[in-house]
């Protein structure tokens, strides 16, 4: 009798181990199907890095193209939301937005896509993180006795002669592309308009707008993916001072040299 009782009590604490071992192997199947579910999360926003996505668009605000949260939002309540918004992104296209039409993204693999547009989807729920725009602080300058105001600064504070880190920048990167078809130091050129009359009619947000998407009928081709926002907006501030003749023609003295 005590031998089957001995016995009982091992096949018992067998089947306890047993039932212990395929929980804790489920528990930790989970946990692992948790974190890479996280990590999958985590990776969206590099997709959109990796991608022409961030030369027009940003979380917040819009750039060229629409705030992925006013995204969200036009999208909120449509049981086939995802489709569309992921039909918007395969195939581009314009309408929704404005008349800039949206390049097409025929290479992202369907996987790539689906996570991208439920990150999208995701922001209509996000807590609004819109910092209040304060009013653009005005830089004043005088070229031949005119008063002109910029919203930006184009030379380091005290000092007229340097030119800002990001005109600078700007004075590279127009020298570097630019150039090759509009002209070297923003001068005139046969090949194509001459940039210094558009940036003294056009507002920053347009020339960002023209540079990002281009203008295919014209020969203008498409930067977005190759160019930052960043990129654009010193190209810009470098015109505008040419324009302005507030920049010579050459290599502008810059806020660099004083570092040396």
């Amino acid at each position: 009798m005590n031998r089957i009782c001995g016995i009982l009590s091992l096949l018992v604490i067998w089947f306890m181990a047993i039932f212990t071992m395929q929980v804790a192997s489920l528990s930790g199947e989970g946990s692992q199907a948790g974190r890479e579910q996280k990590s999958e999360i985590d990776n969206v926003p590099k997709l959109f890095d990796d991608s022409d996505c961030r030369s027009c668009h940003a979380s917040d605000r819009k750039v060229v193209g629409p705030a992925y949260r006013d995204v969200a939002k036009k999208y909120a309540g449509q049981t086939n939301a995802a489709e569309e918004l992921a039909r918007s992104i395969r195939q581009g296209g314009s309408g929704n937005w404005g008349n800039l039409a949206m390049p097409p993204h025929p290479d992202l693999k369907d996987a790539q896509l689906a996570e991208m547009v439920q990150w999208i989807l995701s922001l209509n729920n996000a807590e609004p993180d819109r910092p209040q725009e304060a009013k653009a602080k005005q830089y004043t300058y005088t070229v031949n006795g005119k008063t002109l105001r910029l919203d930006f600064p184009l030379f380091v504070e005290g000092n007229n002669q340097w030119v800002t880190k990001d005109a600078f920048r700007g004075y590279q990167l127009y020298n570097s592309y630019c150039y090759r078809c509009h002209g070297q130091d923003a001068t005139e050129s046969e090949l194509a308009p001459d940039l210094k009359r558009f940036t003294s009619a056009a507002a920053q947000q347009e020339f960002l707008s023209v540079v990002m998407v281009g203008r295919e009928e014209k020969g203008m081709p498409s930067w977005a993916g190759f160019l930052s926002e960043e990129d654009v907006q010193q190209i810009y501030k470098y015109v505008k001072g040419r324009s302005l003749e507030l920049i010579p023609v050459g290599r502008p003295r810059s806020e660099y040299d004083s570092e040396k």
